[in-house]
């Protein structure tokens, strides 16, 4: 592996919120304080009987290197649907995907 080759664990990395905006930091024990006191929910929805949840995660997802973070997701639990994902890089990303997933349920 050359020099600039990496891991994925070694691309991953641990990030907080500060308002709606995504912000790296390196310590992990910090970045561990930050997720016990915080909330990540971005939205929730529920369509009958299936859920819609979108969240901060906190760690970027992104394996392709050069990619950007991949920082936020939406998953669908129960109906058709059931186990959809979507990643995204900003919180107003996240928004407009929890919406169009809300919206494929609603489609059927």
């Amino acid at each position: 592996m050359g020099e600039l080759e990496k891991t994925a664990e070694e691309n991953q990395m641990n990030y907080i919120l500060q308002g709606k905006e995504a912000i790296p930091i390196d310590d992990v024990l910090e970045w561990g304080r930050w997720f016990q006191k915080h909330d990540r929910k971005v939205k929730v929805d529920e369509v009958g009987d299936v859920k819609i949840s979108t969240v901060f995660l906190g760690l970027d997802h992104q394996f392709n290197p050069g990619g950007l973070p991949l920082l936020f997701e939406t998953m669908v639990f129960g109906g058709e649907h059931d186990q959809f994902q979507n990643r995204y890089t900003t919180w107003e990303e996240a928004e407009r995907g929890h919406d169009e997933a809300v919206a494929m349920v609603k489609g059927g």
